[in-house]
């Protein structure tokens, strides 16, 4: 680790949280981890997430490189979001950070 005290503009750890910080941007990344999802798809999978949120969300992991937008020249329109390959890279974290959750946070009672 590096002994650079500047955690605020040039800490690693600060652009990857400024990136995947979003309420959901990392259970979305978690989503499209398993394959390509339309975006009805992803808005039934989350309906706790607005419409204008989730284009949001979606549109910041896509000009960040991690997530890919495909539109299909279809009547009606057709569009996919998938994984780019720094998405996929990123997949490992994502799983650490499920495994984590599943050994140190105790699921809720019912």
């Amino acid at each position: 680790m590096s002994k650079n005290t500047d955690f605020v503009t040039s800490c690693p750890l600060t652009k990857v949280q400024k990136i995947v910080g979003g309420k959901w941007k990392i259970v979305i990344l978690w989503y499209l981890s398993v394959g390509p999802k339309r975006f009805g798809q992803i808005k039934r999978t989350f309906p706790d997430i607005t419409q204008a949120m989730l284009t949001k969300q979606l549109r910041e992991l896509e000009e960040d490189g991690f997530v890919h937008r495909e539109i299909f020249k279809e009547i009606p329109p057709r569009v996919e979001y998938s994984l780019t390959a720094t998405g996929e890279n990123f997949v490992p974290i994502l799983r650490s950070m499920y495994d984590w959750g599943e050994v140190h946070l105790a699921p809720a009672e019912q």
